[in-house]
């Protein structure tokens, strides 16, 4: 069972739009999450809400070799970016701890890779809810082909949406761009940072890419935007457009016509999903913190029948069942079983969500989840349970290991270094 007013249900498009709407133009999203490390900073400390905030290494004193990962949209106003020196920030942004007055300094802290993966594995549950395809690019960013959920009469709508589960549910923010492909998409999330929704329509991409500077088309960086200017006069999109196909093509290559078709709002790339899923998971908040155990119980049997049968459409079976309990304000409890094997097995999902949530039964709690884990999708000959057991009964799973609690609060935080560079 699903949430029937849940427009981005599995397999099912948005109220009021036939299956036989589907056109030949893609509805792309391009998801990406602003200042993603330190929002997830905000999320542990509430307190760093409002002031400049900036991610990084090298910044204790005596240790002077490190890099921004990446600097809240407070921090950047004094001209900290990321992948930049830590020594350079520090000159720009005083460390608060360091000086008496706290005007012009700002909040450092050290990259957290593993908190930070914790709360995308968050975000990456919800997009792959929300499109039957998904591009992981990065920690941080991903490609939606949600064609088959939707229509550009309501994918506004739809986007919208998505925006407000990331928000809501995990607590940051994220931009959003909606286009017919994958670049297109990429220059619309990029448009209105932070927090910004951009939906173009494939009748308006061509009018909406051609007075945009150059560096905006996706591939195109600072040197190949700098050679353009001095080599082809090319200032905007729409420049680029209309440049010398043959021209571009001896000078950059392959590269240079596939940059012209972009500024042209052309990209016939697929979205193609990078790897097999590791989870699926669903997350329900309540309106108002729940004491009593029957609403909890009710949310988190709808939330396993739901997990349960997106495994079973994506011919998934599963060694690990899991909850998460998060208490007012945000402390996020997670409780897991292994079980003895890769099962299919949607009573058992059930079964062992509610044994798993009566640990909270007397405790406040504003949201409750469900999810199973250590997939694997090889041919299902053993669907269930039973079928480990030559007599048919079940074998009783390990008892619940508890993981680590985390504190979570939502920020207003676009870009950091990616994650290899900091491993």
């Amino acid at each position: 069972m699903v949430d029937p007013e849940d427009p981005t249900r599995p397999g099912e498009r948005l109220p009021g739009v036939a299956p036989e709407q589907d056109g030949p133009d893609r509805i792309v999203l391009h998801v990406d999450m602003d200042c993603f490390y330190a929002a997830c900073e905000r999320l542990r400390e509430p307190a760093l809400r409002g002031d400049p905030v900036v991610v990084g290494m090298g910044y204790e004193p005596g240790d002077d070799t490190g890099a921004v990962a990446t600097a809240s949209y407070e921090a950047r106003e004094y001209g900290v970016e990321s992948a930049q020196a830590i020594t350079t920030a520090l000159e720009r942004l005083p460390r608060r701890a360091d000086a008496d007055d706290p005007e012009g300094t700002g909040l450092y802290r050290p990259v957290d890779l593993d908190y930070y993966e914790a709360v995308a594995s968050d975000v990456k549950d919800i997009l792959h809810d929300c499109a039957d395809t998904v591009r992981e690019v990065s920690i941080d960013e991903a490609y939606l082909d949600v064609t088959d959920r939707t229509d550009w009469s309501v994918a506004e709508g739809f986007a919208r949406h998505v925006k407000q589960r990331i928000e809501r549910e995990v607590g940051v923010v994220a931009s959003v761009g909606v286009a017919s492909n994958m670049s297109a998409a990429k220059v619309a999330s990029d448009h209105d940072k932070p927090d910004g929704l951009v939906v173009v329509p494939p009748d308006e991409l061509r009018g909406f890419l051609e007075p945009l500077p150059i560096e905006e088309i996706h591939g195109v960086g600072p040197v190949t935007a700098r050679e353009l200017r001095d080599e082809f006069d090319v200032e905007t999109a729409g420049d680029l457009a209309t440049a010398d196909r043959r021209a571009l093509a001896d000078r950059f290559g392959e590269r240079g016509p596939e940059l012209r078709s972009r500024a042209r709002g052309h990209d016939d790339r697929a979205v193609t999903p990078r790897g097999l899923p590791k989870s699926f998971s669903r997350e329900s908040a309540f309106g108002e913190p729940v004491t009593e155990p029957e609403p909890k119980a009710e949310q988190v049997q709808t939330l396993a029948e739901a997990v349960a049968d997106r495994a079973d459409r994506e011919g998934a079976l599963y060694r690990t069942i899991g909850i998460k309990a998060v208490e007012p304000p945000f402390d996020v409890n997670t409780r897991e079983r292994s079980l003895s094997g890769p099962v299919a097995d949607e009573p058992l999902v059930v079964e062992t969500a509610l044994e798993l949530v009566s640990e909270f039964d007397d405790v406040p709690v504003r949201k409750v989840g469900v999810r199973v884990s250590n997939l694997s999708f090889t041919e299902r000959n053993q669907a269930s349970l039973d079928s480990w057991e030559s007599g048919g009964g079940r074998e009783t799973p390990e008892e619940p290991s508890r993981a680590h609690s985390r504190r979570r609060e939502t920020d207003d935080a676009d870009g950091q270094s990616t994650l290899t560079d900091f491993q």
